[in-house]
C-alpha cells in the first residue's frame, strides 16, 4: 500500500483573516521532517502583521521565502519537486485566480504548477458568508484537483483556547499531507 507523505511543500499566505491557523500549522510542520518554502502576498503580510504582530520571516518552519512577484522562483516550475502546496489562508481573490487558471502572482502560478503536476493542493478558504461565485470557484478548484479545506476546528476534542482549537484544525491539514504528528489527538468514539 503506497501512502502519500509530503517531504517538500510550499505554504502560501494570502490576505484573509485566519493567521492563528497558519501559525499553528507551521508549529506542527516545524516538528516534522519536511522542507517548507513560503510565499506571502502583500495583503497576506498586512493581515499577518494586523492579526499576529509579526512578519512572515518571523514564522516557524519555513526555510526559504520567495517574493510573490518572482516568477523565476522554484515554485513556478514543476521541476522544483514539491510534493504539495497549502494556501493558508486562501482569500476569495486567490481562490478565483486558481479556479480560473490565472497566474498573476507566484502564489497563483505555484498553485497552477501543483495542479498540472497532479500534486496535492490544499486551499484553506476563508470567507463567510459565501456567495454563489465563491461556491462556484470552490467547485471549479475542486474539479481541477484541489482540496477545499475551510478552517473548522474539531470542537469534539474540547479545546480550551483559540490556539488549541487551531491545533485541532492543523492536525487535519497534517493528515492531508500524510504527516505522523506526535501527540495528534483523534476521535475514539463514545462508550455507551
Amino acid at each position: 500500500m503506497n501512502i502519500f507523505q509530503a517531504k517538500k511543500i510550499v505554504v502560501a499566505i494570502t490576505g484573509a483573516s485566519a493567521m492563528v491557523f497558519l501559525h499553528s500549522f507551521l508549529q506542527i510542520l516545524e516538528k516534522e521532517e519536511i522542507e517548507v518554502h513560503g510565499i506571502c502576498s502583500e495583503s497576506g503580510e498586512k493581515v499577518l502583521q494586523l492579526e499576529r504582530g509579526i512578519s512572515c520571516i518571523d514564522l516557524p518552519a519555513v526555510s526559504k521565502w520567495f517574493d510573490s512577484k518572482d516568477f523565476a522562483a522554484p515554485p513556478a516550475s514543476g521541476s522544483a519537486g514539491y510534493d504539495a502546496m497549502v494556501v493558508l489562508p486562501c482569500s476569495m481573490g486567490t481562490l478565483a485566480s486558481i479556479a480560473a487558471g490565472i497566474s498573476s502572482t507566484l502564489v497563483h502560478r505555484a498553485a497552477d504548477v501543483i495542479l498540472k503536476e497532479n500534486k496535492k493542493l490544499i486551499l484553506v478558504t476563508r470567507e463567510t458568508p459565501l456567495n454563489r461565485t465563491h461556491l462556484k470557484n470552490m467547485l471549479a478548484a475542486h474539479d481541477a484537483g484541489a482540496t477545499i479545506c475551510p478552517p473548522h476546528p474539531g470542537y469534539y476534542l474540547n479545546p480550551n483556547t483559540i490556539e488549541e482549537a487551531a491545533t485541532t484544525f492543523s492536525w487535519r491539514l497534517g493528515d492531508q499531507l500524510g504527516l505522523q504528528m506526535k501527540g495528534r489527538k483523534r476521535w475514539e468514539g463514545i462508550d455507551v
